[in-house]
């Protein structure tokens, strides 16, 4: 099935932009009365032939509408400081894409190596892992947000943070209870700060581990991601 996005689509007539139209025609060779599937990343999926095949403007004509395409019935937001290499942010970004997740926030947090990210960049990972893994839901990709800023708007009963500051904490899929909405905080390199954990803790936000080994801070991205799909399939 190949895959492309349009986000603007609204009508039984689309013509592809410029990227999205060579990488169909000039790339993968279709031509006139091909299929490909478009998604807006708001949850419609649409079966379509081509009936333009233009290198710069290829038109196609929707036959099918699916919407809420494999929508779930909860709402993961990863709160997550950026790493020092981008790369594995980025890493990290496409992976969790691929598993499913509704929203992320980028921390700036006490500890944080990096303090600037260019979400245009990010939300082109978004596109690329979206169309890879058969989804028709693009996540939302927030502002970089002072930890302190971002705990203060949280729902302590289903808002949790992940550190390694302190032995016996009970693992995340122990911890979990049935909310519509689910909210990971995951620190940056070195952890988040006492103060930060102290502050989370104030609030009542509950303290959890991802288990006994030291992960990434992208790895405890992705393994929080997959805990709570696992819980909700």
């Amino acid at each position: 099935m190949q895959i492309f996005y349009a986000p603007d689509i609204s009508d039984t007539l689309y013509t592809l932009n410029e990227e999205e139209s060579k990488h169909c025609i000039r790339v993968l060779r279709l031509t006139l009365g091909d299929e490909i599937t478009l998604v807006d990343g708001l949850g419609g999926l649409f079966k379509t032939r081509i009936v333009t095949p233009e290198v710069k403007r290829c038109q196609v004509e929707v036959y099918q509408t699916i919407k809420e395409y494999e929508k779930r019935d909860f709402y993961l937001h990863i709160a997550i400081a950026p790493t020092k290499n981008i790369e594995r942010f980025e890493w990290f970004l496409e992976k969790v894409t691929e598993i499913g997740i509704d929203e992320i926030t980028p921390l700036l947090c006490e500890h944080s190596e990096r303090k600037v990210i260019n979400n245009e960049r990010l939300e082109k990972i978004f596109v690329t892992a979206m169309k890879q893994s058969i989804k028709a839901y693009i996540p939302k990709l927030n502002p970089l947000t002072p930890f302190k800023q971002f705990i203060q708007t949280q729902n302590p009963e289903s808002t949790y943070i992940a550190h390694c500051q302190r032995k016996g904490l009970n693992h995340l899929k122990n911890e979990l209870v049935s909310t519509p909405k689910t909210t990971i905080l995951i620190g940056p390199e070195g952890d988040f700060s006492s103060d930060e954990i102290s502050k989370a803790i104030q609030l009542n936000i509950k303290e959890i581990s991802l288990g006994n080994s030291r992960l990434r801070t992208e790895t405890a991205g992705v393994v929080a991601c997959h805990i709570i799909n696992l819980s909700n399939y």
